[in-house]
């Protein structure tokens, strides 16, 4: 342990308390307009780590010199922030979000429900499991899209929208296990561990489907009354978007996540996209680069952080038994990125298999609690907080609602 590194420790845990404080940053806003747009940013929580990243290599020039500051920065890996940044615009172009929209309401057709219900019930449950597929950062994106008029709009209960956040943070986390390439944990290990796909669902897969299942039925029972189809106001100039430009779209999504882990390929796919938007502009909404782009400052953020704090994290995973370190890594990845703690834990000579299923499944169920949990996260945030009382999502009522969905994930991958 040296200087920087208990530096980096103490800023990282300021950040934790920072993004607990966001949201009376913008009470702070309300109470002082003079100040307003200071407090602002500072209760955007997309902005918090980026902020304190900065702060931390500021720090780390002044106390090992500018070149040190540089030298690591530049060691850090960012293509998880850059992947999710540009899967989050390609997600919610609007051809994308009306060819999935026409296809699960096709599907509400056969269910014996009301339909807003049952489109609820989708966006808490098939789409979180889509995520083995199109990787959790897109199903986030399509959930977060498809509930904002549903469930996080005014007129439905603080406290719901709090229990669908949570259950909708909860689900997508574990939702990506049927695969071993589509949740950041898994993917963290997947090829160290020699984890395949088929082991992903035979071993995780089945009980976070059963976990999946039970949370979104659960809340979706409890939002029955309160739930209706947002009112859609005629726009007779509006041209419908033909299914060759909803089919290319798709293409590039699909093109995006094949290449997740190479930014010199989906970045240059995204280029490419961006000109096919250009090019039939009458068939699109603004894309939410703004949106994107706060997304992957806070996960750069992250990644800047977090580097910091192997040191303290790595003793831990590798002291506890199997059962603690289930509730341990469950507990851990609230204050810390679950994957970046699988990645430690990948890191440890001779772990037992046990241990390595605990240390995942802990990882993956407690990957709702709080923003910083899962790397999707943040993008539920910022496309859904507008839902929320001060356009702001507290973490306490994060945490609150998350819980109840994380017990259930818990006693599914302990069965």
């Amino acid at each position: 342990m040296n200087t920087i590194q208990v530096v980096g420790a103490v800023i990282f845990f300021l950040a934790l308390a920072h993004t607990f404080a966001a949201k009376f940053f913008e009470e702070l806003a309300h109470k002082a307009p003079k100040h307003a747009g200071l407090f602002h940013l500072l209760g955007e929580v997309e902005v918090v780590f980026g902020f304190w990243a900065f702060i931390l290599i500021v720090a780390m020039a002044v106390v090992s010199g500018s070149e040190a500051a540089v030298t690591y920065a530049e060691s850090r890996q960012y293509t998880e922030p850059l992947f999710v940044f540009v899967v989050m615009v390609v997600a919610a172009s609007k051809p994308v979000l009306e060819i999935v929209a026409r296809f699960l309401s096709i599907l509400a057709k056969l269910v014996p429900l009301p339909k807003p219900l049952t489109m609820t019930w989708f966006g808490l449950a098939l789409v979180p499991l889509m995520g083995s597929f199109i990787t959790e950062p897109a199903a986030m994106t399509l959930a977060a899209l498809m509930l904002a008029p549903l469930v996080f709009r005014p007129g439905i209960p603080e406290w719901l929208k709090y229990g669908s956040l949570g259950v909708l943070f909860v689900n997508v986390s574990i939702g990506g296990t049927l695969t071993s390439f589509a949740a950041p944990p898994v993917l963290m290990v997947a090829s160290t561990w020699q984890w395949s796909t088929s082991f992903m669902a035979m071993t995780f897969g089945w009980k976070a489907c059963i976990a999946v299942l039970v949370n979104a039925s659960f809340i979706s029972f409890l939002l029955r009354k309160h739930v209706s189809l947002p009112v859609i106001s005629d726009k007779k100039d509006e041209i419908p978007v033909p299914l060759i430009v909803s089919l290319v779209h798709l293409m590039f999504l699909a093109g995006v996540v094949i290449f997740a882990h190479h930014p010199v390929f989906f970045l240059g796919l995204f280029l490419f996209f961006m000109g096919y938007t250009q090019a039939y502009e009458r068939f699109q909404n603004p894309l939410i680069l703004k949106e994107g782009l706060l997304v992957g400052f806070f996960l750069a953020g992250l990644v800047v952080l977090g580097g910091m704090q192997q040191w303290w994290l790595q003793p831990i995973v590798s002291s506890l038994s199997p059962v603690a370190l289930f509730f341990g890594a469950l507990g851990l990845t609230a204050i810390t990125d679950n994957a970046a703690l699988t990645y430690l834990g990948s890191l440890i000579v001779g772990m037992s298999d046990q241990s390595k299923y605990m240390l995942v499944a802990g990882a993956v169920a407690g990957g709702g609690l709080t923003v910083i949990a899962n790397a999707p996260n943040p993008a539920g945030v910022a496309l859904l907080r507008r839902g929320f009382n001060d356009e702001s999502i507290g973490a306490g009522g994060l945490l609150l609602g998350a819980t109840p969905p994380t017990l259930m994930a818990a006693v599914a991958f302990l069965w």
